[in-house]
């Protein structure tokens, strides 16, 4: 196990918030003379199938403390799952069904150790307590924080002035929140800076249960593709980590100098002395930018996949982006039409190019739609449904569509 000093300097790496650095050095130095790992702890709740990077900031770190000798506690929350985390919402969350929260969770867990070392890692899902309390068990449980208390947290706050409502089962989700850390006995709990003070009241809850409070690390909400939201698949900015290797191999190219630095002190394995060996590289002109990207985009495509996919990734992309040339394997798709004619919108959506016609409709508004090697940008194009068809869309999707 390395030194105090040299655990707390991997796991303050891209930290925003630690409270406190003299806890965690306590808790560090116990676990060295016993040889007790930590209990790291991190919540997901299973709001959506799929897994994007944003969601790998924390994982990485998770990782981190796997690479320390720590225990990592994966918890899907598939009891607050029904609940809805209102965090940086201006409107109660619609709720899930017990149906979508144990779908997603599945494949959550599918997901995870693509970066998670397996045997380091124990899945739990909070229903497991949850479920157990009591109704008298609740009411205490409420009765550890006041409303004051709740207010205090910006978003609650501002829909409170605005008078928008606040349900009051949204109160309860940070409360019970941090009751599963009580029921864990978590020494660590890591989350994103928009979780602080859901993480601070476990620290409460903790302390008035008789338990050392955990110390809480909070780390930054990786920008998107665009570089100024949050990263989001409903504003369509997102990199998956299912999605194919030339998808998130693209993706990653197409991030601007600037942003990529972000990528790599959030994501990447390489140490804090090697990314600023490549930073001053390149701003000295030793290495062109590119270079230095393309070496993100293999290490984050292979994580995701594996090398050989990673190298053929970057080939296809060299192949496409410097030459100009077609990739060698576009997917072929065989599509059966009743009409004589086809919306292009839906065209897409059934090449798998798009999530949805509302997806197809904006990327065409976008210009970034080819039929045959055409840009087209109306949205009310019907394309003849006979013969066979090549359709780009953006930089790096392709598909060959065979009407039969």
């Amino acid at each position: 196990m390395k030194s105090v000093d040299e655990q707390i300097a991997l796991i303050e790496r891209g930290a925003v918030d630690l409270i406190s650095r003299e806890d965690l050095e306590k808790k560090l130095t116990r676990s060295r003379e016993t040889g007790q790992p930590l209990r790291i702890k991190a919540g997901f709740d299973p709001t959506a199938p799929d897994l994007h990077l944003g969601h790998t900031v924390l994982l990485q770190k998770l990782r981190h403390f796997q690479q320390l000798g720590h225990r990592v506690y994966f918890l899907i929350g598939d009891f607050t799952g029904l609940i809805g985390d209102p965090t940086g919402k201006s409107d109660t969350r619609p709720r899930l069904t017990r149906e979508d929260v144990e779908k997603n969770a599945e494949t959550y867990r599918e997901q995870v150790f693509k970066i998670l070392d397996p045997l380091k890692t124990e899945v739990v899902f909070n229903s497991a307590w949850l479920s157990e309390l009591s109704s008298s068990e609740m009411i205490r449980l409420a009765s550890r924080l006041t409303v004051a208390r709740m207010l205090e947290r910006e978003d609650f706050k501002q829909r409170f002035e605005n008078n928008r409502p606040i349900s009051i089962h949204e109160f309860l989700y940070p409360l019970i929140q941090g009751y599963d850390s009580v029921a864990m006995k978590a020494d660590v709990e890591i989350g994103g800076t928009d979780q602080l003070f859901n993480l601070l009241v476990g620290r409460d809850l903790q302390r008035s249960h008789g338990q050392e409070p955990q110390v809480v690390l909070t780390l930054p909400l990786l920008e998107g593709l665009d570089g100024v939201n949050k990263m989001s698949k409903s504003l369509g900015n997102y990199i998956g980590i299912t999605e194919s290797p030339d998808n998130i191999f693209g993706k990653v190219m197409s991030l601007s100098d600037e942003l990529m630095f972000r990528y790599y002190d959030l994501l990447s394995d390489l140490s804090v002395d090697e990314i600023a060996v490549l930073r001053e590289e390149m701003n000295g002109g030793k290495v062109h930018p590119k270079e230095v990207k393309m070496r993100l985009a293999r290490e984050l495509t292979a994580r995701f996949h594996d090398r050989q996919a990673a190298d053929l990734a970057a080939r296809q992309f060299d192949q496409v982006f410097k030459k100009h040339e077609l990739p060698d394997d576009i997917p072929e798709c065989r599509l059966e039409v009743a009409e004589d004619v086809i919306w292009l919108p839906k065209l897409l959506l059934e090449a798998g190019l798009v999530n949805s016609t509302s997806d197809g409709r904006r990327m065409l508004k976008q210009n970034a739609v080819s039929v045959d090697g055409k840009k087209i940008s109306i949205v009310d194009t019907d394309i003849p449904a006979r013969g066979r068809v090549l359709l780009k869309v953006g930089k790096r999707r392709f598909c060959r569509v065979v009407f039969v």
